[in-house]
């Protein structure tokens, strides 16, 4: 998630900051309600764009966490971003105006009009006051699942055993791990996704790729940051999925190309290096890195559902012996390819098959190397029921008994429901917005998506190359040295296994003594690590620790 060069900013506004800070400015000629409906009169602001008005609803709420009673100001809205290379100046000269009648046939240039949900806490001065910028990942996903499952006021309650949630109607309620204790908070919708929208001439191709998404996400930062007066707050990014790399690409174009020093980077189920994931290794022969890194959620999938022989007691004990063996005898097998002795590669089988649960010879036939998709659909085959994916702690029926692969996520299957429904019920009754307005919970982007990513200190992209943003990280962390990253997984997480982020901090391409920068936290959980009741206070109180610790001055 990132970019080589920042967008233009698009706000025109005041830099005072607020007296208390519980008073969120708002952009001259945004749209402003305090009620349920938007104030859709037209907008003076000359910079807000010619296709979009920007937006901001205001309403108030009260959150409990540990005890202590938080009000606070939300604030939900929009904030205008143009492509890269937009000059505000120069449209300014064509006399342009936002509703001007452009004409029939006109086809303005690209605007993406990003929504987000701020929360400040009330009475909290800005400059003291820590804001933490969170969003998911997809790409092409929008923000609900942090918003309801991880850190906001309210959360989406839903099944945690593993099994389907039942359908309507679902309970919002206090959210007691809400990050409201130590953290003002803004939930940002990439381009397109939920209540964010696209328009003008080459949209796709203007906001639908690594380095244009990370140019957006770097533009709406940079003009939030003016239009709140928190230019001087301590400032963290928090992302999920591929949240993370767009973290990696945003944060070296905040500190390189905009000098806007952050004080942590927060990586949830982190992917950097494309070329790790275990779905579609397959296509990569010659790299043997993600059968690697992907074996030690195999393990921990096998020790929750009990197919480990003489199980450990407990779990992380025993991912020690089995990251040792997958670093070891394991890679050293992968990486003797044809040459490997028959009996040493049945010994190794043999090894694998006891820590994955998985039949020797299915790993026999499958040559030592099974893929993420063939692990989720092999695992139970017996019983006709597929592993999840998101998380292995769930499962549901297989779709075709006779597949090679997993053909869906019983976990997405199971939780999907709750967050749309509660996301768009959220939205339209306690924050006072959406109406006249479709949330689109995510939207394929791929079609269009450009993976052409600009690393730092090269002047080109490489086409069709898997995507590899470890440089961009490593780029900020030298960059700014007192920069703090914390990295968070689920260990029955196979969509990013948590070895995977792992083995990239410890390859990245940093001087040693920047290491003791990067902080591990790991959870019984999967990809979304919030969906599991047990890991929703330790996260909470992992990730407050880490914001209030870098926080101080």
């Amino acid at each position: 998630m990132l970019a080589g060069a920042a967008i233009s900013l698009v706000a025109n506004v005041a830099l005072a900051q607020p007296p208390a800070g519980d008073k969120p400015m708002v952009r001259p000629g945004a749209a402003v309600s305090d009620g349920r409906k938007p104030d859709v009169a037209a907008s003076a602001d000359p910079s807000a764009g010619l296709l979009f008005k920007p937006e901001a609803v205001k309403s108030e709420g009260v959150v409990t966490v540990g005890g202590q009673a938080i009000a606070y100001n939300a604030v939900a809205g929009t904030i205008i971003v143009h492509p890269r290379g937009w000059d505000d100046a120069a449209r300014r000269e064509t006399g342009a105006t936002p509703g001007a009648n452009l004409g029939a046939g006109a086809n303005p240039e690209a605007e993406a009009s990003m929504f987000y949900v701020a929360y400040f806490k009330k009475g909290a001065p800005a400059a003291d006051r820590p804001i933490t910028f969170i969003y998911n990942g997809g790409p092409g996903s929008s923000t609900m699942w942090l918003h309801l499952g991880a850190f906001g006021p309210r959360r989406i309650v839903t099944a945690d055993n593993g099994e389907h949630t039942p359908a309507a109607p679902y309970a919002l309620v206090n959210y007691a791990s809400s990050l409201m204790d130590v953290s003002d908070m803004v939930f940002i919708d990439a381009p397109g996704a939920g209540f964010s929208r696209i328009a003008g001439r080459d949209k796709e191709k203007a906001f639908w790729g690594v380095d244009e998404d990370a140019a957006a996400f770097t533009s709406f930062i940079t003009a939030f940051l003016s239009q709140y007066g928190r230019w001087n707050s301590p400032k963290y990014l928090f992302g999920e999925s591929y949240g993370t790399p767009r973290s990696a690409v945003l944060i070296n174009n905040l500190e390189t190309g905009e000098s806007v020093d952050f004080n942590g980077v927060i990586l949830l189920s982190q992917i950097l290096n494309f070329a790790l994931s275990v779905d579609g290794a397959e296509n990569n022969p010659g790299s043997d890195q993600a059968y690697i890194t992907a074996m030690p959620t195999y393990a921990a999938t096998a020790w929750f559902r009990n197919l480990v022989p003489n199980k450990p007691a407990t779990l992380e004990a025993y991912l020690k012996e089995v990251q040792d063996f997958a670093l070891g005898d394991y890679a050293v097998a992968l990486q003797k390819g044809a040459d490997l002795d028959p009996a040493a590669k049945r010994a190794v089988a043999a090894r694998y098959a006891k820590y994955t649960g998985l039949p020797v010879d299915y790993v026999l036939r499958a040559d030592l190397r099974v893929t993420g998709g063939m692990y989720e659909k092999e695992l139970q085959v017996a019983s006709g029921m597929t592993t999840g994916r998101l998380d292995t702690r769930f499962q549901g029926p297989d779709m075709d008994p006779l597949a090679k692969e997993a053909a869906y996520d019983p976990q997405s299957a199971a939780l999907s429901s709750a967050y749309v429904s509660g996301f768009n019920d959220y939205a339209r009754r306690t924050l006072g917005y959406g109406e006249g307005k479709v949330f689109k919970p995510s939207v394929n982007v791929f079609r269009f998506w450009n993976n052409n990513h600009v690393p730092p200190g090269r002047g080109f992209g490489a086409p069709r190359a898997m995507l590899n943003v470890m440089p961009d990280l490593a780029s900020a962390m030298k960059y700014n040295p007192g920069l703090k990253v914390m990295l968070l997984g689920g260990y029955y997480d196979l969509a990013t296994p948590y070895f995977e982020g792992y083995y990239e901090m410890k390859h990245l391409p940093i001087p040693d003594a920047l290491q003791a920068n990067i902080s591990y936290h790991y959870y019984q959980s999967g990809h979304m690590v919030y969906a599991h009741e047990a890991s929703l206070k330790a996260l909470h109180d992992d990730v407050a620790a880490f914001i209030a610790k870098n926080a101080r001055r």
